[in-house]
């Protein structure tokens, strides 16, 4: 029986939730579900989006499966899904985007795995307001250390790089090609121009490719990188990237294979993994049971990958590819036409998918 952390979120988060629920629950893998909220709503009514209890209850289980949560606007709150990471240090995020027949794309057989370091870079939180007497201080200190000007009328973010940080990542990266039988990882950088930062990712993960010669390594500076997916994106496996550009290359590849709904993701640290869908919560779509829950269901596979249970991923992975192929019992944004009568619900997929499991 495995105990598990389980926050609906808000907005559609709830009804792709409950569908990822049943769904991993007919797959015969024995779950309890220690169930969480947070968010906006939650916000409301306990004073903040991210009550420890969530922590606690995630540190107590070790794994969580989540929907998406809505992070107040104008509260001073940080995004809860930052303060997940950070807290529990789930450094890697992994986002695989692979491409399955019928979906809405112009690419075949894309299988590609990004590996985004999650807790440094510009996503650090490291920031200092315009006037503010940070700011002042960063500038002055900049004009002393370097001699360069910064404007008086600046906002700054700093933007850090470890050789930790950047070490732990790569290294996860090709411990995935190693154990998934995956056959190159390439680092993503911008080490032309920011030698210091850029520049010491890039020479880390030269320095840990050479432990693990039986996987191909290559690097890509990140803008070619980004045209090198749309082009031929076939050439590529494993991508490893900074914070930032893995943020923005994350929803790239999504969008090689038709979009958010069907990239899932996780984030995984040393005693700690959560899994959840890479789209927002969609409060406009709330309550109507219309949305795509696949993302979620497949982040749920990626949940029992991590768990071992190999036989009942499998079985869900080819239930998800059987029911997008047939093209019958899928949403309104996997149908040719938006406004299709014949577009399933939020439930009715997992009715479909729970089906194909039984056969």
């Amino acid at each position: 029986m495995y105990k598990i952390t389980l926050i609906p979120g808000d907005g559609t988060g709830p009804e792709i939730t409950e569908a990822t629920k049943r769904v991993l629950e007919a797959t015969g893998v024995p779950f309890e579900w220690d169930i969480q909220n947070a968010g906006e709503e939650v916000y409301h009514k306990e004073g903040t989006p991210l009550p420890d209890r969530v922590i606690e209850s995630i540190r107590r289980n070790k794994i969580a499966i989540k929907g998406p949560v809505t992070t107040p606007v104008g509260t001073g709150f940080r995004s809860v899904n930052v303060t997940l990471r950070q807290i529990l240090d789930l450094y890697s995020c992994v986002r695989p985007c692979k491409t399955y027949k019928g979906a809405k794309t112009r690419y075949d057989n894309i299988d590609l795995v990004i590996f985004r370091e999650n807790t440094e870079d510009l996503y650090a939180g490291i920031e200092y307001q315009k006037d503010s007497d940070g700011a002042k201080a960063m500038i002055d200190l900049v004009a002393k250390l370097s001699g360069r000007s910064i404007r008086q009328d600046s906002g700054i973010s700093i933007k850090p790089i470890s050789v930790f940080c950047t070490e732990r990542i790569v290294r996860a990266a090709f411990e995935y090609a190693r154990k998934n039988k995956r056959r190159k990882v390439t680092s993503v950088h911008k080490a032309n121009i920011m030698k210091y930062s850029d520049g010491l990712f890039l020479e880390v993960s030269r320095e840990v490719a050479k432990n693990y010669p039986d996987i191909e390594f290559e690097d890509k500076i990140i803008d070619n990188m980004c045209m090198q997916l749309v082009q031929k994106p076939e050439l590529y496996d494993i991508l490893v990237l900074p914070n930032l550009y893995g943020d923005i290359i994350s929803d790239l590849a999504a969008g090689l294979i038709g979009g958010l709904g069907l990239a899932p993701g996780a984030n995984i640290g040393e005693g700690y993994a959560v899994f959840e869908a890479t789209h927002g919560s969609a409060p406009k779509y709330k309550g109507l049971n219309k949305v795509n829950p696949l993302a979620m269901i497949l982040s749920g596979v990626m949940m029992l990958r991590h768990l071992g249970e190999m036989k009942a991923a499998e079985m869900l992975d080819k239930a998800v590819a059987s029911i997008i192929k047939e093209g019958k019992d899928v949403t309104y944004d996997m149908k040719p036409a938006p406004d299709d009568p014949t577009s399933a619900t939020t439930s009715g997929v997992a009715d479909a998918i729970i089906a194909k499991m039984a056969i």
